[in-house]
């Protein structure tokens, strides 16, 4: 018992030691230039004060000897309990500052552990062959805090689809308090739009710039408070100001989707980011769900206010929580080991603001080189494809499903709920897909191909299908398999801007996403245009399968996986 305890004493005296002398030896082997420029670059990206991390070579060269002192300890039985010792603080002193401390806690309870059952000499060896497991194993275990921030996003595009469908079940009861018709609520609707369609590439070049922790806590700041001021400002009777209330809400929404671009370039690593995507856009139209079937309960409990303010409130508390919680690259969290960071540093993740002082991210993106190349447009075509199709899908079918087939699917809370259920699990089948097919070896560019080939030509073949088929049931599976395909595109070109321009991923996203919305507005005015002038139905499937048609056969031929833009 005294042997052992006196090991366990002279082990947190050289841990203690260790982690003295190796901070000390950090600094003076540093020179004074190279400090200075790392104090600079930290202040100007702002991360000063952050916790800080070893570069990617000694990280290596630290798991590296790692493994050697495992061996060295368990296969040296003659060894002393110093020279155990020794090993036990010499991986120690390899890893981060923050590591040591956690690990140097975790070596000297083992060996007191240890101690307090007694023990001989072979003991001490077996003590300290446990405490240099316990530090490798503290070392090598990933925080795994990426997953944290993904579903962050992932609440905040929740809300962001929540707050924008609220309308369609509050609009009724808002025109009836107000004496409104039926043209004042459409343009109320598409107010919203007016804000939305200009922010997205705004928003996008200002995430590739701050950051999207910046850029995305500004808009749910902006669009939850503009959402809880609209059924007040809706009280007072005035219509302009209402439409210009619904109008500053689509500005805060239009970063949301480049910012989730933009954030998960630079959180995930390559072989994880068709799941980021699809889980953050499964919040996405989990939102629709959630508002259409809450806005209900939520008006009839709290009256118009109802929905609009906890929803917007719910959106203020998360931009409290991501303001403390997030950071703009994972080497400035202090929630992130330095196992994770390797990880994905080493993965493919955006990392400039940290390897060049943030010098690069600050660069205003050079359109004319973004637009001369064919994998651009094909993204931007991808993204004005599946919009156009898209908003058709929800925008008119209930109404197909009313004219041709005889069901009011508006009245049924089951259709408004069964799209959006479908493409978020359809998003992350997709996800999981693309990813283990890369993780087998496929390309890049041909998993995108495929995946996306699924989104274009599925909802094709389902709307050619769809006017011969004559009962309610086979027409809601045609359009649910239809919806369901249109997911796959999580993993296609909503991925791609991250691998052909990682650095830009945030400007790429914000063209496509400014064409996808002009794509929303015209699709759905040129349907009703159609139906008036044909009244067919036909007519209007079999164009959106055209034009579904054409964004295959131009990403097909004009898309790529690997990298464009450096």
């Amino acid at each position: 018992r005294a042997t052992g305890a006196s090991i366990a004493n002279a082990l947190t005296t050289a841990m203690t030691a260790t982690m003295t002398t190796a901070t000390g030896a950090t600094g003076a082997v540093r020179a004074p230039r190279a400090l200075a420029r790392r104090r600079d670059g930290l202040r100007r990206s702002g991360t000063t004060g952050r916790a800080s991390h070893p570069p990617r070579s000694t990280r290596r060269r630290s798991l590296e000897a790692m493994t050697r002192a495992r061996e060295t300890v368990w296969s040296s039985p003659s060894s002393s309990a110093a020279t155990t010792m020794t090993t036990a603080c010499g991986v120690v002193r390899r890893l981060s500052r923050r590591r040591r401390e956690e690990v140097g806690v975790a070596t000297a309870a083992a060996a007191t552990a240890r101690a307090s059952d007694g023990g001989d000499g072979d003991g001490s060896i077996v003590a300290g062959g446990a405490a240099a497991d316990v530090a490798i194993d503290a070392a090598s275990r990933s925080s795994g805090y990426r997953f944290v921030v993904v579903a962050l996003v992932a609440f905040a595009l929740m809300l962001c689809n929540a707050d924008r469908v609220i309308m369609a079940v509050a609009g009724v009861p808002l025109a009836a308090a107000n004496g409104w018709g039926e043209r004042a609520i459409g343009l109320v609707q598409s107010s919203f739009l007016w804000g939305y369609a200009l922010t997205p590439l705004l928003g996008g070049i200002l995430a590739d710039r701050y950051g999207g922790k910046v850029v995305l806590g500004g808009g749910i700041l902006v669009w939850s408070l503009a959402t809880v001021a609209t059924p007040f400002v809706a009280a007072s009777g005035s219509l302009g100001f209402l439409l210009l209330t619904r109008a500053i809400m689509g500005l805060g929404e239009g970063v949301a989707l480049p910012c989730m671009n933009n954030v998960i370039s630079r959180w995930v690593p390559k072989s994880e980011r068709s799941r980021a995507v699809a889980v953050s856009m499964g919040g996405f139209q989990s939102g629709s769900m959630i508002g259409l079937l809450a806005a209900p309960a939520l008006l009839a409990a709290g009256g118009l206010p109802g929905p609009f303010v906890l929803f917007g409130a719910l959106g203020v508390v998360w931009a409290l929580i991501w303001s403390v919680t997030s950071t703009t690259y994972p080497a400035q969290s202090t929630f992130v080991n330095a196992q994770e960071l390797a990880y994905i540093e080493d993965g493919g993740a955006t990392t400039e603001a940290t390897t060049a002082s943030g010098s690069a991210a600050k660069v205003t993106p050079p359109f004319k080189l973004l637009l001369s190349k064919a994998p651009t447009w094909a993204c931007i075509i991808a993204n004005f494809v599946n919009n156009w199709g898209f908003f058709i899908l929800l925008a008119w079918m209930p109404l197909y499903f009313k004219q041709v087939l005889g069901l009011n699917l508006r009245d049924a809370a089951w259709f408004s709920a069964l799209p959006w259920a479908t493409m978020a699990a359809s998003g992350i089948v997709a996800g999981t897909l693309a990813d283990s097919l890369i993780a087998r070896g496929w390309s890049n560019t041909h998993v995108r191909k495929l995946i996306q080939g699924v989104g274009f030509i599925g909802p094709a073949i389902c709307l050619v299908i769809l006017p011969f088929l004559t009962t309610p049931a086979q027409a809601l599976a045609a359009l649910t398999c239809a919806v369901g395909c249109t997911a796959f595109t999580q993993a296609g070109f909503l991925v791609n801007f991250q691998e052909i321009g990682p650095k830009y991923a945030g400007a790429l996203h914000g063209m496509a996403n400014t064409a996808g919305s002009i794509a929303g507005m015209l699709g759905t005015y040129l349907t009703g245009a159609v139906l008036e002038a044909t009244g067919s139905w036909r007519a209007v499937l079999f164009v959106t399968a055209a034009v579904y048609a054409f964004g295959a056969i131009t990403w097909l031929t004009m898309s790529t996986g690997e990298r464009v833009f450096d």
